[in-house]
């Protein structure tokens, strides 16, 4: 009899075994956590920023929470999954980037305390993913309305999500042309604003102060100006193509052999006449612009079809994009023409003047004065050099989404940790509501939301503990837009202060977060497939 309960409690040992899925909880944890602390230090105003070399060896410094992680050589299967999480929240929100991934970090790491109490991984995954539901309830109590008429709001949040940036300093230049840019575009029943209809045009020269928001449409090509054309064109008619003006060319390469002079003589004047007829084509429309989409298997231009343009007193600009055809047919009011067949006038685009212009250092192209323009953006990005200017696009397009999000969530919340703290309190209480292992969850998740004020306060050098102590005490004592306010060092009221942030950040964030780490409690076991 003994030696068959003692079987029975190998075979009962060996289904049981508990070590592996524990041991892979453990290891898919400890991975996200580091992840999550790598991003850290770059959080708020007073974040820290990561220089990254790219395989290629160009620089890129930066603390936009995203682009870190998207350039991070993640090797472990759940860390992914947070560098994932950034990407998700970036295309949610646009901003919070960082915060997301340190939220998702603090949460697996209160989710372990509970595990090693013994805790069944689902039962804390569902009170979690129920916790965040009342959390993003929370939220949306505290949020205030906001008006898309009411600019200075606008404002607020859009210099808000700049100030954490390495360009926080132009803040005052940036958040006035993120606010134009998406106001632009929104019409009084649009929930979203399509960010691709706004164009971030980058040429290195002069500071970021001379970023501007241009009135029509500024390409990222130049004029070209070897045949001798214009550079300028007053009341311009402008066509897009497709097609090449070149020699037509077969599609496999051969070799035609003339040993004849007066074949020589007539090869070269076919090309003449084909090429000359194009031009004249183009020129009878009334056409004065070009601008020649990019070819791969043949010169879109050559120099002959652009001595012609010239003499015809025709402006070409070429290697335009793919993708952008769609962009520069919307805004310029033209269609893009495939064949030279149907190079008619009513597919063209009128504007009162195409430019280029010497803009501090760099030569830009822009089109004002468009007759009918789309509803489309230009905005002209410039730097001093290739890493300002990039992490100033970067900011920019931050920006840009936290404008978006007011448009998709019309509501404001305040900043600073504010939220935070708040919504954990609330959870606290709501804890005490219920029984058993929820209760345990909810008071490990009210705890884990801290980390969000506690890293402002590391970030700034303060002391942490004290700071979150006293921004706890503040709350209780009813002070709900009570934050942490990072230049002076101390608490205040942070809605005084204009540091607000959209509703849809944090709620996202939340969310997003809250996902992840249910979604990493579920797994108990890891496979390589071959």
């Amino acid at each position: 009899m003994a030696t068959s309960s003692a079987s029975a409690n190998v075979f009962q040992k060996a289904f049981n075994d508990k070590g592996k899925p524990m041991e892979v909880r453990l290891s898919n944890m400890t991975a996200a956590k580091a992840i999550g602390d790598a991003v850290r230090t770059s959080l708020g105003p007073k974040g820290m920023d990561k220089m990254i070399q790219t395989p290629t060896g160009e620089v890129i410094v930066t603390n936009d929470g995203a682009t870190i992680l998207k350039h991070m050589a993640v090797l472990h299967p759940a860390a992914k999954m947070l560098v994932d999480l950034s990407a998700a929240q970036d295309v949610e929100a646009g901003d919070g980037t960082t915060s997301v991934v340190v939220l998702a970090g603090s949460l697996l790491g209160a989710a372990e305390k509970m595990l090693a109490k013994g805790m069944h991984p689902t039962i804390i995954a569902e009170s979690f993913l129920k916790a965040s539901a009342k959390a993003v309830e929370y939220l949306t109590e505290i949020s205030t309305p906001v008006d898309l008429n009411d600019k200075s709001a606008l404002l607020r949040a859009a210099s808000t999500s700049l100030n954490s940036k390495i360009v926080s300093q132009y803040s005052s230049i940036l958040a006035p042309i993120a606010v134009t840019a998406v106001t632009r575009l929104v019409t009084t029943s649009s929930s979203n604003v399509d960010l691709r209809d706004i164009r971030i045009v980058k040429k290195v020269g002069g500071t970021i102060e001379d970023t501007e928001l241009v009135e029509g449409v500024v390409l990222n090509q130049n004029v070209i100006g070897s045949g001798g054309g214009p550079t300028r064109m007053e009341k311009a008619k402008i066509g897009l193509i497709q097609f090449q003006l070149s020699a037509p060319k077969p599609d496999m390469d051969n070799q035609v052999i003339v040993n004849d002079y007066r074949q020589m003589d007539k090869i070269l004047k076919e090309e003449r006449t084909y090429l000359l007829d194009m031009c004249k084509k183009i020129k009878k429309t009334g056409c004065n612009v070009l601008l020649i989409q990019k070819s791969i298997l043949r010169d879109a231009v050559t120099d002959l079809s652009l001595h012609f343009l010239s003499k015809l007193k025709i402006m070409v600009v070429k290697d335009i994009e793919r993708d952008e055809i769609q962009f520069l047919s919307k805004s310029l009011g033209c269609k893009p023409i495939a064949d030279i067949q149907g190079f008619t006038e009513d597919k063209l685009g009128y504007a009162e003047l195409v430019d280029e212009v010497d803009a501090s250092g760099a030569r830009v192209v822009k089109i004002t004065g468009v007759k009918n323009p789309g509803k489309t953006v230009s905005v002209l990005c410039m730097g001093a050099n290739n890493v300002v200017l990039e992490e100033s696009e970067r900011s920019l397009h931050d920006a840009l989404c936290v404008v978006r999000c007011l448009v998709k969530k019309r509501a404001l919340i305040a900043g600073g940790g504010a939220p935070e703290i708040h919504v954990s309190r609330m959870l606290s209480q709501y804890a005490q509501t219920l029984k058993g292992m929820e209760a345990y969850c909810f008071q490990a998740y009210a705890d884990a939301l801290e980390v969000i004020p506690t890293t402002l306060a590391e970030n700034a050098g303060l002391n942490p503990i004290a700071i979150v102590t006293e921004l706890r005490n503040r709350h209780a004592l009813g002070e709900k837009n009570a934050g942490i306010n990072v230049r002076k060092g101390l608490i205040s009221n942070i809605l005084e202060e204009d540091v607000v942030q959209p509703l849809l950040v944090s709620t996202s964030a939340i969310e997003l977060s809250t996902e992840t780490v249910a979604l990493l409690l579920k797994v108990d076991d890891y496979h390589m497939t071959r």
